[in-house]
């Protein structure tokens, strides 16, 4: 047994460069697989079996025209062609069954075993076709190394062609690939041994010789040559576009970077997984941030916990799922704390695949809207309260008039029982205390029966002194200070009492431990283009600031913003009304002027009443002693007076009565103006009419008015518990404030039914 013959080193070299343009040129075509798709695709992967498959059979037959045999040779061209589409049909479903899954290490061996295996049966079935004059056998050592070769270099020829990679990774696995082929060749032959037999010629009918065989592989190896170079001048033109629609893509995302950051609008765009890709100036300038510290950083960072939750819960999986999002709000922070109420509308960006992209937002600032808007609902809400709180006090003066009236009544008729006159007298105490309390309500409401006129403050502080320290106790210090000059005050004196007393109270209550509470004065002029930031809204003029200021825990701004809500307080159950910052709120915006609190959370607290300024100071009125005199209850010209009654509420209209019959009068009563004119009709003389003012169907000022057409010389008293009276009230009606007393009511209908003297200014407000 010989070994086979020597080989051409010229055409062994040319077979491995075969091979390894062969190998580069398919891996190139087998690279542009998973970019393409239907046709295209099934067309890349044809071009890369063809070309694999066709370079390793020509590598195959150009290592056999190498080899040196000293017999003629033929070749079998069934056999032949068979070789040749085994090498291609093995190749191709190889590429094929890599290209439709994901290429992991399974995929690549198998893939690697069926195209090694096609490899080395094209190469033995090359083997086959020869015809020469002798037989060859084969060792099965190499013919195992050759099968080891095939399937190792076919399998990195798989996991290479599926996978990214770079020029220089590709031409040094297409070495890598070629060589690998080649080795295989060469192995195997190094295995084959010839016995040569005699015997007739070797070329045969069907068969081809050397120069037949030269001519195949030639063309062959042309048809490869033709595909690595338009492979290559595809790859060159592919380079050059891509490179130039990166470069245009390059310039547009800089120019649409450029615009997107310089553009005056709040905007913002995220990637698909919700993180900012792009901010504009304008939304740095909105939040305070520079772009390093948001860009990558998902948009519920800079949102408040509540909002980032509906963000995440209800608003992210609505875009998601509709592709729009429009105007919903959220609250941010700012880089320094701040939190602003913002706007957000977003469109979402998918691709041919219908995946998100990414989502172009942009955002609103409505903070200072929604500011006034609460601004305007708090308003709302307080003059809902006052309205309700004024509709309260009134209903509850009325029951307090007749609780009043009844008492004294009692009292005065009483046996003298010192534990009965004991209990009667407290009963009066907490009526009395429950009127205080409706005056409160009605400060409050702007309610209140005001008695407005010119008062010297520090006078005022200064005769409250004692109060004040029994009120506020030893462990708190008063200090005042007063500049020398200040004008008078117009405000209701007795009023501004109970406002004084009420801050002190405040002030001592926010003292625990002890402190100093000091009450001040200055005169202040307001402008009308003046600033309101730091002063309640006033119209212009100079006005009197009367301040309290303790050294106290403080506010938050939270419980400053609510200070004078009616019924808001922080001393705990059954420590405070939370009426008292509401009284004195409402009597400085009844008296013309405004309260402003200022406060730190342990820094104290300052309030200041802002009062108008009395220009000047009226004494007019009658002497004590005609006072005294007035309050003779004279007798009518046909004796005891004779007074008509006209209330719709039975109670009250009964006390009335009573008490009147009390003071020896002449009581009829009437439960509505209809009746009390019916009455009038009758012809029955009456020297007074007391009406109450808030009667369905017909008010007291319309009864007032019908009886000053009809009986001119008919004096009339409107009892109510307003301090205003309606716009068409007549000048000069006689008020009588509820709930009224036994000896205030005498003295209404004295000075109803007696003219005063012509040095004696009429009463036309009494209460």
């Amino acid at each position: 047994m010989n070994v086979i013959g020597s080989h051409d080193q010229a055409l062994v070299v040319l077979s491995i460069l075969i091979a390894v343009a062969a190998s580069y040129t398919a891996l190139d075509l087998a690279g542009r697989v998973p970019k393409s798709s239907g046709h295209v695709r099934n067309g890349w992967l044809a071009a890369a079996a063809l070309v694999l498959g066709g370079g390793i059979w020509a590598m195959h037959f150009i290592g056999m025209l190498a080899l040196h045999l000293r017999v003629p040779v033929s070749y079998d061209i069934g056999l032949t062609v068979l070789s040749f589409l085994l090498a291609v049909v093995a190749t191709g479903i190889a590429l094929y069954a890599a290209s439709h899954v994901t290429v992991g290490y399974g995929v690549a061996a198998f893939s690697g075993v069926f195209m090694g295996l096609g490899i080395v049966g094209m190469h033995y079935t090359g083997l086959a076709a020869m015809r020469l004059p002798g037989t060859l056998s084969h060792d099965m050592i190499f013919a195992g190394a050759a099968v080891v070769l095939a399937v190792s270099a076919s399998t990195v020829a798989i996991w290479l062609a599926f996978r990214r990679h770079s020029v220089p990774q590709r031409l040094a696995a297409a070495a890598a690939l070629g060589i690998g082929i080649a080795g295989m060749h060469y192995v195997a032959m190094a295995g084959v041994s010839f016995m040569p037999q005699e015997g007739p010629d070797a070329v045969s009918e069907g068969s081809i010789g050397n120069v037949e065989l030269v001519i195949v592989v030639a063309a062959a190896t042309f048809a490869i040559v033709v595909a690595a170079l338009l492979a290559a001048m595809y790859d060159r033109r592919f380079a050059v576009l891509a490179e130039r629609e990166a470069a245009m893509w390059r310039e547009g995302e800089e120019r649409y970077r450029t615009l997107y950051r310089r553009t005056p609008l709040p905007l913002h765009s995220l990637g698909s997984d919700g993180r900012i890709e792009q901010v504009s100036d304008r939304w740095l300038e909105l939040l305070g941030y520079r772009r390093e510290e948001v860009v990558g950083r998902l948009l519920t960072d800079f949102m408040t916990p509540e909002s980032a939750r509906v963000r995440i819960e209800q608003h992210w999986p609505q875009l998601l799922g509709t592709g729009e999002l429009h105007d919903v709000e959220y609250q941010f922070v700012t880089r320094d704390g701040r939190i602003l109420n913002c706007i957000l509308s977003a469109v979402a960006e998918r691709n041919a695949q219908g995946k998100l992209v990414k989502t172009l937002c942009g955002l609103m600032n409505v903070t200072e809207r929604r500011t006034a808007e609460e601004a305007l609902r708090q308003a709302q809400k307080l003059e809902a309260v006052g309205q309700l709180t004024g509709g309260i006090a009134h209903d509850f003066n009325n029951l307090l008039a007749v609780v009043l009236g009844n008492l004294e009544l009692a009292a005065k008729r009483a046996p003298s029982d010192p534990r009965l006159q004991a209990l009667l007298d407290n009963a009066i105490q907490a009526a009395q205390r429950g009127a205080a309390l409706t005056q409160r309500m009605l400060a409050f409401a702007r309610r209140q029966d005001l008695k407005p006129e010119p008062v010297d403050v520090p006078d005022l502080v200064l005769g409250m002194a004692e109060l004040l320290r029994r009120s506020i106790g030893p462990s708190v210090r008063i200090e005042t200070h007063f500049p020398l000059g200040l004008p008078h005050a117009r405000v209701d004196a007795n009023q501004l009492e109970l406002a004084l007393l009420n801050l002190a109270v405040n002030a001592r209550d926010a003292m625990p431990d002890g402190g100093t509470i000091t009450i001040a004065a200055r005169e202040e002029a307001v402008a009308a283009s003046e600033d309101e930031t730091n002063r309640p809204p006033l119209r212009p003029g100079r006005y009197f600031c009367l301040s309290v200021t303790d050294s106290g825990t403080g506010m938050d701004q939270e419980t400053l913003a609510r200070a004078t809500e009616p019924f808001f307080t922080t001393k705990g159950v059954g420590k405070g009304t939370g009426l008292g910052l509401a009284m004195v709120h409402g009597l400085a915006a009844q008296s013309d002027g405004g309260l402003m609190l200022a406060s730190q959370k342990g820094r104290g607290t300052t309030a200041t009443i802002y009062l108008p300024i009395a220009d000047e100071v009226h004494n007019a009125g009658a002497s004590p002693a005609a006072a005294e005199e007035d309050l003779f209850v004279p007798a009518g010209e046909g004796g005891a007076l004779r007074v008509l009654v006209v209330d719709d509420d039975p109670l009250v209209l009964a006390a009335t009565g009573a008490m009147l019959e009390d003071l020896d009068c002449l009581v009829t009563e009437a439960a509505s103006g209809q009746e009390a004119l019916r009455i009038l009709e009758t012809g029955v003389a009456f020297d007074v009419v007391l009406t109450d003012q808030a009667m369905p169907s017909m008010t007291g000022v319309q009864l007032a008015a019908l009886i000053a057409a009809r009986w001119p010389n008919l004096p009339v008293i409107l009892g109510t518990g307003y301090a205003e009276l309606p716009p068409d009230a007549k000048a000069g009606t006689m008020r009588l404030g509820k709930p009224f007393s036994r000896e205030t009511l005498r003295r209404a209908v004295i000075s109803a039914t007696r003219p005063p003297p012509d040095n004696v200014v009429p009463l036309s407000r009494l209460g």
